[in-house]
């Protein structure tokens, strides 16, 4: 039986982050002071609201209690990721945002227990940011891991990686990175993950590469290796499984990704609400024409598709399951329907939402990259018609 109903703690955890996000965090949202030199949230104000987030039990809610969270799982997690994402600024301020969200996930699941204090811990309590570099400049791995030019070598009880990653995300301000290189040429077992810290010698950040923006702290950087050691201990999971690291981490990522973007084209489309209720044009309020309820109707939909497709692939996660085609089809729709929101948010506004009057144009810009990250669209399409391939009716099964 489906039941869509939420627990008292959900719902306690609903109200008071919706509350907090309300009251503390969007009337921030229209001061230029707020933001940083890349359109992010000042990084003094973002500690005095992550202090005051903790105080307040609502920090890393998706990682266990032992470690400073709530041991919140992954349909939980859907619920209120898409409320701290009702501000732009809203999961960095209750570290949920990427790309920490994800390497804490990979972590927490598959790291030792050295590993998780080392590594993990001080992520959880905000000390250090972190980064996950996997892509590389052509002919390397891009969507395509197979394609992986970076590669370590071993040497004693150590790791010599040499080669290049880059659009690596926060990279400009991570002290610890997850390194997925080339091990060895099996097909199959070639690649390996590891762990470094910012401040081990033989690496260097090349540039920070502009982009659209906005930015996650610390940009999209190019990486040169040459010649970083990497002692054995610091080696996720066994040599071989770094494409099996690689797709447990972004089977997640992509999702709370998803979780996330729910609360920011929810948040377009009420900024949209607010000003076709109030703005007249040839003497009837542009909320009773026909035109504007069919783009506003159209936009709720998909967003409530795309809600559900994110739950889906949430619940099948926790039952243990990787929901690669649930991901797949929850990021495709979700992707889409950001741009979709934002766009049907800032044609209803005009003039006023292609301004910084609103938040429109700083969600235009960076829904755009939505399609892109973790994955192409048109990767996972492919993906989702292979196993319509493979499983034929079965590929609809609710078990």
């Amino acid at each position: 039986m489906v039941d869509f109903s939420l627990s008292p703690e959900i719902r306690d955890f609903q109200a008071r982050i919706r509350a907090f996000v309300a009251e503390r965090i969007l009337p921030l949202e229209a001061d230029p002071a707020s933001y940083d030199e890349h359109e992010n949230i000042a990084l003094p104000l973002l500690e005095e609201l992550r202090a005051e987030a903790k105080r307040q039990g609502l920090w890393a809610l998706q990682m266990p209690k032992e470690r400073g969270g709530q041991g919140l799982d992954m349909t939980a997690s859907a619920i209120l990721y898409e409320e701290m994402g009702h501000s732009i600024f809203g999961p960095a301020v209750f570290n949920a945002a990427a790309p920490d969200d994800g390497n804490m996930l990979l972590l927490n699941r598959i790291g030792t227990d050295a590993q998780k204090d080392r590594w993990l811990q001080p992520i959880i309590d905000g000390e250090v940011q972190s980064s996950f570099a996997m892509t590389e400049p052509s002919p390397g791995a891009g969507s395509d891991p197979g394609a992986m030019q970076t590669a370590a070598t071993k040497k004693g009880d150590r790791w010599i990686v040499e080669g290049r990653k880059w659009f690596i995300t926060g990279a400009g301000a991570a002290r610890h990175f997850v390194l997925v290189v080339r091990t060895s040429k099996d097909e199959r077992r070639g690649l390996s993950a590891f762990l470094f810290d910012a401040g081990q010698p033989g690496w260097e950040i090349v540039r920070r590469i502009p982009t659209m923006g906005p930015e996650e702290h610390g940009g999209h950087c190019e990486l040169r290796f040459d010649g970083l050691e990497i002692p054995d201990d610091a080696r996720l999971m066994e040599v071989g499984d770094g494409l099996k690291v690689t797709q447990i981490r972004l089977g997640m990522a992509r999702l709370t990704h998803c979780m996330r973007w729910l609360g920011m084209a929810k948040r377009a489309l009420e900024i949209a609400g607010e000003h076709v209720r109030s703005r007249e044009s040839f003497g009837t309020k542009l909320a009773d024409h026909e035109g504007v309820q069919w783009m506003l109707g159209e936009a709720a939909k998909e967003i409530s598709v795309g809600r559900l497709l994110t739950l889906h692939a949430a619940w099948k996660m926790d039952q243990g399951d990787f929901a690669r085609k649930e991901v797949a089809m929850a990021k495709i729709q979700v992707a889409d329907t950001l741009q979709k929101a934002v766009d049907t948010a800032l044609q209803l506004c005009g003039a006023k939402g292609y301004s910084k009057d609103t938040p429109l144009e700083w969600m235009y810009r960076y829904a755009r990259v939505a399609r892109l990250v973790d994955g192409a669209s048109e990767v996972h399409k492919m993906v989702l018609a292979r196993f319509l391939l493979q499983e034929g009716r079965e590929f609809w099964s609710w078990e």
